[in-house]
């Protein structure tokens, strides 16, 4: 009789709330850990560079615990002429990075790794996604952040809730990966690995 083979174990190594929600959608079972590493850029390394770079990183710090199992690491910036925003951590800084984003164009870029620790194969990726958002007033910017408060989200808003009314026009090929997790582009690499979401 032959032996049914299982998936190894899935780990996201994140502990954001957002990333968790997105991968729950595919219905995998996984679990969560959370990597330490330093984030801060290198000297001259361009945004696309440096979150490639963390995803791999963060996926590589997690496997050190975990010897036998598939690992997804992603990370995150938001750009705005070519300077980082990161996430604002209160209202004041929030309100700036959104009085200097009206009526303008932001890039997001996600690095996304997946690492089979079996094998120490690492496949990564940079998904990148603008948002354009609409001229805004002070009062809106200040009226959008009392209810939301997204203080924890890299360009001050969530765009799978009340941040999708700043918006003029969104542009990319997975808007998931605004959220922090690009899910289209992520399937084809778990499916390479055993862990496809929709079954054989």
């Amino acid at each position: 009789m032959t032996p049914i083979s299982t998936p190894v174990p899935l780990i996201l190594a994140s502990t954001s709330p957002y990333r968790r929600a997105l991968l729950e959608r595919l219905g995998l079972p996984f679990s969560t850990a959370a990597p330490d590493v330093d984030e801060r850029p290198h000297p001259g390394e361009s945004p696309s560079e440096l979150v490639r770079r963390l995803a791999e990183a963060k996926a590589r710090a997690v496997a050190e615990n975990h010897p036998d199992a598939l690992i997804i690491g992603s990370d995150q910036v938001a750009c705005l002429d070519d300077a980082i925003l990161g996430k604002p951590g209160d209202h004041q800084t929030a309100m700036a990075q959104l009085e200097r984003a009206s009526g303008r164009c932001a890039l997001f870029q996600t690095g996304l790794c997946v690492l089979d620790t079996r094998s120490g194969q690492a496949q990564t990726l940079v998904e990148p996604f603008r948002v354009h958002f609409r001229v805004l007033s002070r009062a809106r910017i200040q009226g959008y952040l009392e209810r939301e408060r997204p203080y924890d989200c890299a360009g001050s808003f969530k765009s799978e809730g009340l941040g999708i009314a700043l918006f003029e026009r969104l542009e990319g090929d997975d808007p998931n990966a605004l959220i922090g997790l690009p899910l289209i582009r992520l399937i084809p690499l778990l499916e390479a690995a055993g862990h496809c979401p929709l079954g054989s």
